[in-house]
């Protein structure tokens, strides 16, 4: 019998598509990238020698031209001859896919249809090898059965300009990654990275970071009049106009002189203007959009919705995730108007579809994101789990908006003049719904006059004319969507990759994320500034841009990759060799340290502020002394906005009222940081090239700071705020009670944990030992007694936490009430679900969960979908 080898990225992908083909197709997956360039490849230290640490930074730096095949798998030299080698968990993938090409007529490659999805193909072909006339590339945007055929009729051959486009990015990146990062690590501090794409964002963020703590606020007023009305509420209306021109009084004064005038004046309807206006549906989903609607709405990371929409996507219920278009196939629009037409009023269904203008980068080939099967609502598929559910619907909702009718508006606008001021007001009231029908619920009301039967000449009695004092806002800073947007918006990176970029520069520690709000740490402000000043091409947002465009270009076969990566490597290589200098003949500036009159409490040599990937923290001048005995003792510095109320409290209050601005030197704002309970050190903004520094001396508790009074759970004391090597965390505060609670990423406590119960009688699977109960992160759970000799951890079945009830603290007693069986018999087993913190009850059948769930409400377990 014929056989055909189907090779995808992933497993999942795999299965689903399986079930389209015959029995004359094997799909097998490549678990993603089967090879790429050498990771690491002794660029930092040679495995047959042993070096020091002066001689390994030392080694960090100094590419010679015979060396870059050798240490980063690239030779720019030689027509940028590649190396790559097969990844180590990989090989036996690789080992099994050649044994089936062997005996397969024909090798489809059926990898993503993107660039990245391209480069997997051309990979694939290259390492399997043979007879070239076996492989076929087929490629499709949803993975239905229709689909799925189609492409395997229609198959053709890799698109070379696409991989072209890929390889360059990549070759690019890594030049950045592994010449940049070790210049750092020799100049500012260890383990620190730069990236092409990467070290642009964080300088966006940084730069947002500046202009809040520079920020100064201006005062300025509101004027509002209102007026008499016969058996109705008073007319209010803003000032907005003085002289034609827009009026914005900047002292109390001005506004004073203002209101005068007015009251002297007669107050006359000037104009009033009425219309329907009309509003057209956003298109459908792309990446950026989806990714922004999910955060706003959903509360999503990036990174999470694009998990959700992967999965989405590999089980056949949505278009392909990673996409610019807004294209629609017409078989997709004629779905979804059959669908408007039989669900809806005809008034809903436009009398020609709607079209959408395609981005100038996007793809022809490409789809927008849209459901597979518009018929298909997120309430039918039970199979989904609730979040997986959630962006289904935002997907669904959004495609079926975008082939509805506009929204109509009823908008009406009033214009009073009182002398050489004018005053105006809009009201926009909903005429027709259309499209807002299916996004949002809104009610309405047809009206034919929103302002009562005003004329032009009416003469309005003013009751009175109030104020209200204002300051300018600081910039607000940005959280996931409003950076994805600033990026798409400066064409910085592709869509497809903004969640591989929020975390690695968080990973970095170069940003966190502070209650959905991006702040900037001081290693992420010293590197960026010292990458603008040795490589200001290279930071500059247009030149980031730009290079997406030339990308494009080589995609699209207007542009060679060899010539694109040649200028880029002759500019960025002669800035690199200037950066490697000392700073007194230009070269890249060091991290300086600045010493203070702080004693060490080991040797009372003087302590010195220092900057590393951890964070800004001081520790003795003997640090890293090489020619006298080092002293390691060091003092943890915590940032303010790290605390839970600090971010809504004081960082706000500060931002209005400016009172960072005191460095006596530079006379811009400093940081914050507290030493602990009776000092609080502030630090210039330009540390470390500005060295003042002001210790301030009070009393400066540290769970007033975090907003609350947190008591052990075990002896009843009170807590105390620590840091410590894994981060901060409570302490108890009595002697003989070591009892912690560890603080969240996202500055919350976490939960009380329970004292370990031993269950002798339950004994592990995998050794000798017995399991023991604790609490953690993901709830209550299973652990062997001998941990960490044996990792072996399991969730416990509800009959077991029966068994052992007598043995159970009071605060998890509630779980052994629950069901021991679902309604079809099979063993309940305790769950935990990590977005609502709360433990509920799930049941197993042939090891896998079943839908069936259980929730402990008001005192009672209340089962769902039994």
């Amino acid at each position: 019998m014929n056989k055909n080898l189907v090779i995808v990225e992933s497993p999942v992908k795999a299965k689903t598509i399986s079930q389209y083909l015959g029995k004359n197709y094997i799909v097998k997956s490549s678990f993603g990238h089967i090879r790429d360039l050498p990771i690491k490849n002794n660029i930092y230290q040679n495995k047959n020698k042993k070096i020091n640490t002066i001689n390994k930074k030392k080694s960090c730096i100094g590419f010679q031209k015979e060396n870059f095949l050798n240490k980063i798998g690239i030779d720019p030299y030689n027509n940028w001859k590649t190396k790559y080698i097969i990844l180590k968990d990989k090989k036996k993938i690789i080992s099994e896919i050649k044994t089936i090409s062997k005996i397969a007529n024909y090798i489809y490659l059926a990898t993503d249809l993107d660039r990245e999805g391209e480069s997997i193909a051309w990979h694939l072909k290259e390492i399997i090898g043979g007879d070239q006339s076996k492989f076929r590339r087929v490629i499709f945007n949803e993975i239905t059965k229709n689909a799925i055929k189609y492409a395997f009729k229609n198959y053709s051959s890799i698109n070379m300009n696409k991989v072209y486009a890929q390889q360059a990015r990549r070759f690019m990146d890594r030049i950045v990654g592994y010449m940049v990062s070790p210049l750092l690590w020799k100049k500012i501090s260890r383990n620190l990275s730069a990236g092409r794409v990467q070290s642009v964002v964080v300088r966006i963020i940084v730069d947002k970071e500046h202009s809040i703590k520079n920020f100064s606020p201006k005062e300025y007023w509101k004027m509002y009049v209102s007026f008499k009305m016969l058996d109705n509420e008073p007319l209010v209306l803003p000032v907005t106009h003085f002289k034609n021109n827009l009026f914005i009084p900047k002292s109390h004064q001005e506004t004073q002189l203002a209101s005068n005038q007015i009251k002297l004046s007669s107050c006359i309807v000037e104009n009033k203007d009425e219309k329907i206006i009309y509003i057209k549906s956003n298109p459908p989903f792309i990446t950026s959009t989806l990714q922004q609607t999910a955060s706003n709405i959903l509360g999503f990371s990036v990174k999470k919705t694009m998990i959700i929409a992967q999965k989405l996507y590999e089980n056949g219920y949505i278009t392909y995730m990673r996409t610019d278009s807004v294209m629609v196939s017409q078989n997709a629009i004629d779905m979804v108007r059959k669908y408007i037409e039989k669900n809806y009023d005809d008034c809903y269904l436009p009398k020609i579809p709607n079209f959408f203008i395609k981005n100038n980068h996007s793809q022809e080939s490409h789809e927008a994101i849209r459901p597979v099967n518009i018929f298909q609502c997120s309430d039918d598929l039970y199979n989904l789990s609730s979040d997986e559910k959630k962006i289904y619907k935002l997907i669904w909702s959004q495609f079926l908006a975008s082939q509805m009718t506009e929204s109509q508006y009823q908008l009406q606008t009033l214009t009073i003049r009182a002398h050489n001021f004018q005053l105006h007001k809009k009201i926009k009231k909903i005429f027709f719904d259309g499209w807002t029908k299916i996004i949002k619920k809104t009610d309405f009301k047809k009206s034919n006059n929103l302002f009562f039967n005003f004329s032009i000449g009416d003469k309005l009695n003013i009751q009175s004319i109030d104020y209200q004092q204002c300051f300018s806002k600081p910039p607000i800073r940005f959280n996931e969507s409003s950076l994805i947007k600033e990026l798409e918006k400066k064409g910085i990176g592709r869509p497809s990759t903004y969640s591989l970029i929020m975390s690695t520069i968080q990973n970095r520690g170069y940003v966190c994320l502070k209650q959905n709000k991006f702040y900037a740490k001081k290693i992420g402000e010293i590197v960026t500034k010292r990458l603008i000043n040795s490589f200001q091409e290279l930071m500059n947002y247009d030149f980031t841009a730009n290079m997406e465009s030339q990308l494009d270009q080589i995609a699209h076969d207007q542009l060679s990759w060899i010539t694109v990566l040649d200028n880029f490597f002759c500019n960025f290589y002669q800035n690199f060799k200037e950066s490697e200098k000392n700073p007194e003949n230009g070269g890249m500036k060091p991290n300086f340290i600045v010493n203070t009159s702080i004693k060490c409490k080991n040797c009372q040599d003087s302590m010195v502020i220092r900057t590393a990937k951890t964070g800004v923290f001081l520790s003795c001048s003997n640090y890293s002394n090489f020619s006298k005995e080092k002293c390691k003792y060091t003092i943890n510095l915590i940032p303010e906005y790290d605390f839970l109320n600090m971010i809504q409290s004081s960082c706000n209050d500060n931002e209005k009222n400016n009172i960072y601005k005191n460095c006596k030197i530079c006379h811009v704002s400093t940081d914050k940081y507290l030493m602990d309970e009776k000092h609080k050190l502030h630090i210039c903004d330009n540390y470390p090239d500005c060295n003042y520094y002001k210790i301030e001396k009070g009393f400066f508790p540290m769970q007033d700071y975090m907003g609350q009074m947190v008591k052990c759970e075990i002896c009843h004391s009170q807590m105390c705020f620590k840091v410590g090597k894994f981060g901060k965390f409570l302490l108890c505060s009595k002697d003989n009670c070591n009892n912690t609670r560890k603080i969240l990423n996202n500055g919350k406590i976490n939960v009380p944990k329970i004292i370990p119960i031993p269950l002798p009688e339950l004994i592990c699977k995998k050794s000798d030992a017995f399991f023991v109960i604790r609490n953690g992160i993901s709830g209550i759970f299973l652990a062997a007694n001998t941990f960490p000799v044996s990792r072996e951890t399991r969730t416990p079945y509800i009959e077991e936490l029966v068994r052992f009830k007598y043995l159970l603290p009071p605060e998890i007693l509630y779980l052994t009430s629950a069901p021991v069986q679902d309604n079809e018999g099979n063993k309940t087993i305790l769950r935990f679900d990590k977005n609502k913190k709360v433990q509920y009850i799930g049941s197993k059948k042939n090891g896998r969960y079943t839908l069936w769930r259980a929730f402990f409400k008001n005192n009672e377990w209340t089962v769902l979908n039994e």
